[in-house]
């Protein structure tokens, strides 16, 4: 891998980590695209520090409080969750805490028992295969239409202090889903937040914060398995680039989307994926690649 390819593929990530339009099925397709040789899960799990990184600096005022509140939450999760009542005082810190680690346990199964066969359908070998870039077209386009109605349908009026269990373990098992590349973890997770009627910057938020830790898992297993086979000063090097500059744009992503879901809606992304998934059928019905 080229100095420019780990540039591009750090630019993509961190972009496209957070932005609703699937980072995976990107990291497929941009190779795919100007055929390069897939830059390898390792690579892949590597970008994940960098955008892990972005969203630890960008929301560690709330992680602070989080991480704080742990003791309290632990000693008494009902009484947490269940949030202000008679008798009782709120706690919202732990209450999101605790909704974080619920909303968590969808996607950490899904990982461990669906890895292997979707490493193997989207990176086997050097090339990616045409029934895999379909398969990523239509996985970006059903999610496209699945958060179109959300846009039409939602009311878009919860902050997210009123998210409760009911709501993070359905965002939890949207966030499963994102195994698949196409489908995009802050795409599922965003589209459900805005069936459970959260404002969309605070659904947005909720995803970026419940992604943490399959974030850091992804990426430090990554790390371990490289570690384990080892690499040259060269491509250590290369690696640093990616992560550094998926970090940067990660951290730009969601800056960005932030402020642009305070005062408009995720049309531009719903286009976005139509049009990518439309074009990536075209070009497999070509014969490109």
């Amino acid at each position: 891998m080229s100095l420019l390819q780990a540039i591009v593929l750090g630019l993509v990530q961190g972009l496209t980590e957070f932005l609703p339009v699937s980072s995976s099925a990107h990291l497929v397709i941009v190779p795919w695209l100007f055929g390069w040789e897939s830059p390898g899960l390792a690579f892949d799990a590597a970008l994940h520090l960098g955008t892990l990184t972005a969203v630890l600096i960008y929301f560690r005022a709330e992680l602070m409080r989080m991480l704080r509140a742990a003791p309290r939450a632990l000693a008494h999760p009902l009484r947490t969750l269940r949030g202000p009542g008679a008798g009782r005082g709120d706690d919202p810190d732990a209450r999101l805490a605790l909704l974080i680690a619920i909303g968590t346990i969808p996607g950490a199964i899904a990982g461990l028992l669906g890895e292997e066969f979707i490493s193997d359908l989207y990176h086997a070998g050097d090339t990616t295969s045409s029934r895999a870039i379909v398969a990523i077209a239509i996985a970006l386009m059903a999610l496209a239409a699945v958060l179109w109605l959300a846009e039409r349908t939602a009311r878009h009026v919860r902050p997210l202090a009123q998210l409760r269990v009911p709501d993070a373990v359905a965002i939890g098992l949207a966030q499963a889903l994102a195994l698949i590349p196409g489908v995009s973890r802050s795409g599922a997770t965003i589209t459900a937040g805005l069936f459970r009627d959260l404002k969309r910057a605070d659904a947005a938020r909720f995803s970026f914060l419940l992604g943490i830790p399959l974030i850091a898992a992804a990426g430090l297993k990554g790390a371990f398995e490289t570690a384990q086979t080892g690499m040259t000063s060269g491509e250590a090097a290369i690696f640093i680039v990616g992560i550094v500059v998926s970090g940067l744009s990660g951290f730009a992503a969601i800056w960005g989307l932030l402020r642009y879901l305070q005062r408009a809606s995720t049309m531009a992304f719903i286009v976005y994926r139509f049009a990518l998934g439309l074009l990536l059928l075209a070009l497999v019905a070509a014969g490109f690649q």
